[in-house]
């Protein structure tokens, strides 16, 4: 064990990465029951993509394990899937299987860009403050997603407020945020593990922690020829090119897949992998001046996100990306593959155990994220905010992300209000060439967005 995930050499033993695996899954496990939701409502079938989801999650959290050897997970994106049904098929008047041919296009567009290593490129063309800045960045919008999932923040009198607390579920949320704090703050081992069983279970009086309903795997399993392989049959990827009049919206709507999903893992590995350690710079430039090839633990994991959701295209999801929710597991100790290889067996038990995931409610996981959230912001310190030059970029870059809900778009942000502080200093020579080239994509891609 220790031989291949190199354990001792990343300052973890197999407990540790247990844990890790465990709380990683249970931060995210939401997304096998959400997912199937959001998509249903495009025509495609509840239980295959339930099974999809799960299958797409195991495959790409385990290459993400055992290639990379990084303690990540892949599954549907958040956000994602949601422009799959509302943008492409409601508002655009694309089929879902049309949408899955997009998908798999952009996921084979990805695996290009990381084997020619532009995805690497760009991550090294990003200024350190700017890393930092999307950095803490990813601790706000992890904490705002635990805030939003539970409902604590209310939107009902049309702006952000406290909601009213008056149901259960805040009670179950805020009893589970102080345990967390506790343990985290007495230095329990596994604090947020513990704290997330103790809140589900603290659930159940409270009418929170119920089952919801779902399909069974043998119906699952009968559904998925559905959706599996749907792209390659009548109505798939070959209708897309048939019309030449919709070409051009084609094209947009599958850079506009590309661009979010590349820069939403962009931002989570540069977020939670450099100040843990698990991609060190120094590491890969040493071994790089060795030899080419995917040698990198960085190299390594780009890839097996890239091929993630042309994987999950073929069994009939959306884009499948890494989940920001891996910090939980990182953040209680997570170095290695072993963390991945944890989570994947979880997926593959949920297939089985779906109505028993599916008890585990919001309001037992959002504590985790939002004390994750604290820790990852950490990164800010790093930052010279006294100097107006340095703070404005890397406020839009962190702020943006939760006011966005967008990783990509926080990053956005971000590069150009970089590009605009060197220009006006005189300093447009200072930009790095790769950031000039993603700071135009990302403005032509809002442009196109407000054509659409």
């Amino acid at each position: 064990m220790d031989r291949f995930f190199h354990l001792k050499e990343n300052g973890t033993t197999v407990s540790t990465e247990i844990t890790a695996g465990l709380t990683t899954f249970f931060a995210m496990s939401y997304i096998i029951i959400v997912n199937p939701g959001i998509l249903a409502q495009s025509g495609m079938e509840w239980g295959a993509v339930f099974l999809a989801t799960i299958i797409a999650s195991i495959i790409g959290t385990l290459v993400m394990g055992l290639i990379a050897n990084v303690p990540y997970a892949q599954a549907p994106g958040m956000g994602m899937n949601a422009f799959f049904v509302y943008t492409v098929c409601f508002a655009l008047g694309f089929t879902w299987q049309q949408a899955l041919s997009m998908v798999f296009i952009c996921g084979i567009l990805n695996i290009i860009i990381t084997a020619t290593k532009i995805r690497k490129y760009i991550i090294r063309s990003i200024p350190l403050s700017l890393q930092n800045a999307i950095g803490g960045g990813i601790g706000i919008f992890v904490a705002y997603i635990g805030l939003l999932n539970v409902g604590i923040i209310s939107f009902d009198s049309g702006v952000p407020a406290i909601a009213t607390l008056n149901q259960p579920q805040f009670w179950v949320f805020l009893i589970g945020l102080f345990l967390t704090v506790i343990l985290l703050a007495r230095g329990v081992k596994g604090a947020i593990l513990i704290a997330i069983i103790a809140t589900t279970l603290i659930g159940i009086p409270f009418g929170v922690t119920t089952p919801q309903e779902t399909t069974s795997f043998s119906e699952a399993c009968q559904a998925l020829p559905d959706t599996f392989l749907a792209i390659f049959k009548e109505g798939g990827i070959t209708s897309l090119f048939s019309d030449v009049t919709k070409l051009p919206l084609v094209l947009i709507t599958i850079f506009s897949f590309s661009i979010s999903d590349t820069f939403d893992t962009i931002g989570t590995f540069i977020g939670t992998g450099r100040r843990s350690g698990i991609f060190s710079a120094e590491e890969e430039e040493k071994v790089e001046n060795g030899a080419g090839g995917f040698k990198t633990r960085l190299d390594k994991a780009l890839f097996a996100d890239a091929t993630a959701t042309s994987i999950g295209a073929l069994f009939g999801t959306s884009n499948t990306t890494t989940f920001v929710e891996s910090s939980a597991g990182i953040g209680v100790g997570g170095r290695t593959g072993l963390t991945s290889v944890i989570v994947s067996i979880c997926f593959a038990l949920s297939a089985f155990l779906a109505t028993f995931v599916s008890a585990v409610p919001f309001a037992a996981t959002a504590p985790a994220l939002v004390a994750v959230g604290v820790m990852m912001m950490s990164s800010f310190k790093d930052i010279d905010w006294n100097d107006f030059n340095e703070s404005v970029p890397a406020f839009f870059a962190g702020i943006f992300m939760a006011l966005c809900y967008s990783i990509s778009y926080g990053i956005a942000a971000g590069f150009i209000f970089y590009c605009i502080i060197k220009i006006v200093r005189g300093k447009a020579r200072e930009i790095h060439p790769i950031l000039w080239v993603c700071t135009i994509l990302f403005i032509l891609n809002f442009i196109l967005l407000a054509l659409l």
